[in-house]
């Protein structure tokens, strides 16, 4: 089996894949406090709740955009199965064109979704990862990766309104009934679930006129499967998609 890391903000995701089936998903608290004893604790736990024994894991790969927590999860995977991980970055194969000024500067997570979503979906492609940050990243007719935006998280945006302004609560990621809110409760889950389903929409809109053409739109991340629904652009949320991408990534280096 091989075992995926996804080491993001606010979480990391932990995946096992075996002959493209994906066997175990997990989440763990991203803690950069935390020793690689402490990780390695955490793996092994997680490991015995879907009765996989760390000898059946032949190797690993990292994706990480918190480079303090790599260097603990790198040391806590080797004590754990005494195997050295992949790790997403200069010196691995991706195969992917990037032609944005810097290149150096793409995320380890947008370098996999991307990776991912070319091997399911026929180019241009719009891809959306919705985390602590919200990404679009936009693959032209070649596959090349020429750009995108990058905007407040949901959460983000949700805790920037209620901790700045006294009177308004706290609330959850339902869904919201209408546009026009009849609440304060109400108005909140439009202006953030719809409001952040509009600049989706809004965003593909323009992104696509300025390619030129229409694109296939694949959204991933946590929050997208509250928010892909309230969207009038078609799209495929797909939730699997940076674990599908870490495992064909260690494959293809592996061989």
């Amino acid at each position: 089996m091989i075992l995926t890391v996804d080491i993001g903000n606010s979480n990391i995701v932990l995946g096992g894949v075996e002959d493209d089936k994906i066997l175990m998903e997990a989440r763990l608290r991203t803690d950069a406090t935390k020793t690689s004893d402490e990780y390695c604790i955490d793996l092994s736990r997680i490991l015995d709740v879907y009765h996989i024994a760390a000898e059946d894991i032949e190797g690993a790969i990292i994706a990480s955009v918190v480079p303090q927590v790599l260097n603990s999860m790198q040391t806590a995977i080797k004590k754990l199965t005494g195997k050295a991980s992949l790790v997403v970055g200069p010196g691995l194969k991706t195969g992917l064109n990037i032609k944005i000024e810097n290149p150096s500067q793409t995320g380890a997570d947008l370098v996999v979704g991307n990776v991912a979503a070319l091997r399911q979906h026929k180019p241009p492609l719009i891809v959306i990862d919705m985390g602590t940050a919200t990404t679009m990243t936009v693959l032209d007719e070649t596959g090349a990766l020429i750009g995108g935006c990058i905007c407040p998280g949901v959460k983000i945006s949700l805790d920037a309104l209620t901790e700045r302004t006294a009177l308004l609560p706290g609330l959850q990621l339902d869904q919201p009934k209408k546009a026009i809110g009849r609440n304060t409760i109400d108005c909140m889950r439009s202006g953030i679930m719809m409001g952040n389903a509009c600049m989706l929409d809004g965003m593909v809109e323009r992104m696509e006129a300025e390619l030129g053409q229409k694109c296939t739109v694949i959204a991933t991340g946590g929050i997208a499967k509250f928010i892909v629904p309230l969207c009038k652009t078609p799209m495929i949320y797909d939730k699997d998609l940076i674990v599908k991408g870490l495992a064909a990534l260690y494959r293809d280096n592996k061989r």
